[in-house]
Order: C-alpha cells, then sequence, then structure tokens
C-alpha cells in the first residue's frame, strides 16, 4: 500500500508570498478569475497531451527527467502513460486507480481509502478546474502575461505531511492546465509540463481500462 502511494504522489508530486513567485502579480478581481475559469472548463470534454515531469530530490545530484502522454475524459477518468527513460501506466476511472510498473500491477478503490481518495479529487480538479472547491485546500491567485498561477495550500493535516503547496499554471489563451507543481514538505518537488495539447477529441472509454 506504501508502495502505491508513493507512486502516485511521483507521478503527481508554485502563494500569500508574492515575491516567491518572479514576474509574477496577484490578480485583484478573483471572482471575475473564478467565473472566467469555469465557464472555461465546462466547454473542456476531453484533453490529450505529452508531458515532461522533472522530480528535484534532495538526495540526488540530478533531477529525474520523464516524458510521457496524458488523457483526460469527463468526469474523472485520467490515463497517464509514460514512455521515458521508463515504461509506467496509471489510469484513474471514477473511485477505481489502476497501475503497472513493468510486469507489476496494483489496483486500488478510492472510495475505501480517504488519502487515496483525496489524491484522487487533487488530480481531477486540477485538470477539469474545479480546484477552487476542494475544502481540502486554501488558495491564491497571482498572473503574468500569459499565465495564472494557482497556488493551493493544504488545510487538512494528512495532506500537509505531504505536500506543502500544489501549484497549478493555467494558459490564459484557454484556461487550460499548462503545467502542475508539487512541492513537498522537504522542499523535493515534481513539476509537470504539458505540450501539445489538443482539447476535446473524441477518446474512447476504453482508454480509461487496464485491458
Amino acid at each position: 500500500m506504501n508502495k502505491i502511494l508513493v507512486s502516485l504522489f511521483s507521478v503527481f508530486i508554485f502563494c500569500s508570498v508574492q515575491a516567491q513567485y518572479a514576474g509574477y502579480s496577484a490578480v485583484k478581481d478573483i471572482n471575475s478569475f473564478r467565473q472566467q475559469f469555469a465557464t472555461a472548463s465546462q466547454k473542456l470534454n476531453s484533453l490529450q497531451s505529452d508531458f515532461t515531469q522533472e522530480k528535484d530530490l534532495s538526495m540526488l545530484s540530478e533531477k529525474i527527467i520523464s516524458k510521457g502522454k496524458f488523457w483526460f475524459k469527463k468526469e474523472n477518468k485520467v490515463r497517464m502513460e509514460y514512455n521515458h527513460p521508463f515504461s509506467y501506466l496509471m489510469i484513474m476511472n471514477g473511485s477505481n486507480i489502476y497501475i503497472k510498473d513493468g510486469q507489476k500491477e496494483n489496483r486500488v478503490s478510492t472510495s475505501s481509502n480517504k488519502l487515496f481518495q483525496q489524491i484522487n479529487n487533487i488530480v481531477v480538479d486540477c485538470v477539469r478546474g474545479t480546484a477552487f472547491s476542494n475544502k481540502d485546500f486554501k488558495f491564491n491567485v497571482f498572473e503574468n502575461t500569459s499565465n495564472f498561477l494557482i497556488e493551493l495550500t493544504p488545510v487538512v493535516k494528512n495532506l500537509q505531511s505531504i505536500f506543502k503547496n500544489i501549484n497549478v499554471i493555467i494558459d490564459k489563451k484557454d484556461f487550460t492546465v499548462a503545467g502542475i507543481k508539487m512541492i513537498e514538505p522537504s522542499g523535493d518537488y515534481t513539476n509537470i509540463n504539458f505540450i501539445n495539447k489538443i482539447l476535446n477529441p473524441n477518446l474512447a472509454d476504453a482508454l480509461f481500462t487496464n485491458q
């Protein structure tokens, strides 16, 4: 069980002090931003993209760089497939999580584990634009000329032990997620950038099963 949790945090692992985010300033009209964000999110039924993941660990001198493909389909289907430098698959479909690491497979139901359920909600909220409704976090919003930055800070103890904060970068052109940075209390972080995005592709439900 612990290994599965570590795997999830590795996959999905920038605020109240403006100086922490160079080039960003605080959004003055939060309500207007939330309305625009919600309107754009309602139009997003599916998403396909490539991604690059950068993991920075204090125990390692070099960052770990991984690449792969990402798919999302409303309401809560996610497929994340790593293809470089290793093969790794994670599928989230409703309350079910499937992980394949090489020849090893794991299946987890979030309905039986609150922490898994919270992690599942974080992932889906970040992609479909419902992060503001997640009561497990407080938020601040910043902007520069091309992006918004939503800083999510956990307010519940079990998440505070895992994340210092989660920063979601939103592209101003289409209000889709451009990146997610998850910062651990130790300062280690995982940064995922989404590129070559295709909005509302026709995705078969079978893509989100382990068959």
